[in-house]
C-alpha cells in the first residue's frame, strides 16, 4: 500500500490541510479500477469505519498477489470540513466560508478537459481546490464510490440511470434495501463524475456507460458507526471488488438485488408544517399504507388543538427519518420509498440542499 498526501493551502495565513491518499496497485492492466472515497461530508463516519477495514483486507490481498486492478482510496476526503466546529457542534456538511454544501458545486466538464481541474490551482480558494483534485482523482478510474450516510437511514444508494441496472451487483454485496435512481442533474460529486464520462465527445450525451459506474452508498445512519456493521460492510465491498475482477478471491459468491429501485420521483419527503416536538408513530425499515398515521407534531404544548398529526401519502417503505425532535418549519421528517410518483413536483437534481 502507497501512501501519500495532498496539500492544500489554507486561505489564511498559517493554515493548510493535508489530505491522505491509499492506492493499491494492481497487477491485471486489463482489469477495473477504482476510486473510493468516504467523508465528504466530514461527520459522516460509517465509510470511514468501513474503508478502515476494507484496507486491513487489501493489504493481505496485496502481500498475497491479490490485487488486481488499481484502487485508490480516500478515508477522510473533507479535512476542511472536519475542523469547522460551532459551540462544540462538528460543522461538516456545508462550507462555513462560503454557505456551500461540501457535496455540491463539482465543476461539470467532459472527460476530456480532466486535466485543467488541477491546472492552476493557485487560482482557486481551499474547498474548490479540494473539491477539484478529489473530482481529478476519480476521473482516473472507472468505478467510483462515494460513501455517506443519511441521518437515521436504511442501507440505500444513489444510482444514476445510466448505470442501472448493471449496478445491481454493488445493492446486492452492500445488502442495500433500496435503490433511488438519479437523473444526473446536480453537481454533487458522483454526479459530476458520472456528467464527465457521458459527455465525453462535448456536446453528445451518452445515455450508457458499460463499464463505469459512479455511486453515492448511504451506509446507514451517522450514529451507525460500530466494529460489527464497518466489518460487515466492509466485507460486502470486498464482494463487489472481487466479483468485478478488481481483487481474486474465487471463493466469493453473488445474490440478486431483491430491493425496490425507483426513481427520485417516487419518493416522498414528509416536512413539517410547523415547527414544534416531533413524536414519530413509525420508523425506518416500517412498510406504511396509504393514509397511515406516521407522527404528530405537537406545536403548542398543553393547548387545545396544539398538534398536527400527518399522514402517508402512499403506500411505501419508511426509508430516513430524522434524529431531531424538535423541528422547524418545513423541516425534512422522513423519506418514504413509493410505487409510484409523488404527487409533490420536484426539480430536477438531488433530493436536498
Amino acid at each position: 500500500m502507497d501512501v501519500s498526501e495532498i496539500i492544500i493551502p489554507g486561505d489564511t495565513p498559517g493554515t493548510q490541510w493535508r489530505l491522505p491518499v491509499l492506492r493499491f496497485a494492481g497487477r491485471d492492466p486489463k482489469a477495473p479500477n477504482i476510486y473510493i472515497q468516504a467523508a465528504l461530508h466530514a461527520g459522516e463516519l460509517p465509510g470511514t469505519a468501513l474503508l478502515h477495514f476494507l484496507c486491513e483486507r487489501l493489504r493481505q490481498a496485496e502481500d498475497q498477489g491479490g490485487i488486481l486492478g488499481d484502487i485508490t482510496i480516500v478515508p477522510q476526503a473533507n479535512p476542511i470540513g472536519a475542523a469547522q466546529s460551532h459551540f462544540g457542534d462538528l460543522q461538516g456538511r456545508f462550507d462555513l466560508g462560503s454557505r456551500t454544501n461540501f457535496n455540491r458545486d463539482f465543476p461539470l466538464i467532459s472527460i476530456a478537459d480532466r486535466m485543467m481541474l488541477i491546472d492552476d490551482l493557485d487560482d482557486y480558494p481551499a474547498t474548490d481546490r479540494l473539491k477539484r483534485q478529489l473530482l481529478h482523482m476519480a476521473l482516473g478510474a472507472d468505478l467510483v464510490l462515494d460513501l455517506h450516510c443519511d441521518d437515521e437511514s436504511l442501507q440505500y444508494a444513489y444510482i444514476d440511470e445510466a448505470f442501472w441496472p448493471e449496478a445491481a451487483d454493488l445493492a446486492a454485496a452492500l445488502d442495500m434495501e433500496a435503490v433511488l435512481l438519479s437523473d444526473g442533474e446536480s453537481s454533487a460529486f458522483e454526479e459530476a463524475v458520472g456528467f464527465a464520462w457521458k459527455y465525453e465527445i462535448p456536446g453528445e450525451r451518452q445515455s450508457r456507460l458499460p463499464g463505469k459506474l459512479s455511486v453515492t452508498v448511504e451506509l446507514r445512519g451517522k450514529r451507525d458507526v460500530d466494529p460489527v456493521l464497518a466489518k460487515q460492510d466492509a466485507e460486502g465491498l470486498w464482494r463487489f471488488l472481487a466479483a468485478r475482477g478488481i481483487v481474486r478471491d474465487e471463493a466469493v459468491t453473488t445474490a440478486a438485488f431483491s430491493g425496490p429501485a425507483v426513481p427520485l420521483d417516487n419518493v416522498e419527503i414528509i416536512r413539517a408544517p410547523e415547527g414544534g416536538a416531533v413524536l414519530f408513530h413509525r420508523t425506518i425499515g416500517d412498510r406504511v399504507a396509504e393514509g397511515e398515521f406516521l407522527a404528530t407534531i405537537v406545536t403548542r404544548p398543553g393547548q387545545p388543538d396544539g398538534s398536527i398529526d400527518l399522514h402517508a401519502p402512499q403506500d411505501g417503505l419508511v426509508l430516513t427519518r430524522t434524529s431531531d425532535r424538535l423541528v422547524r418549519r418545513r423541516g425534512d421528517l422522513m423519506k418514504i420509498v413509493g410505487a409510484k410518483p409523488s404527487k409533490t413536483e420536484r426539480k430536477a437534481g438531488t433530493l436536498e440542499s
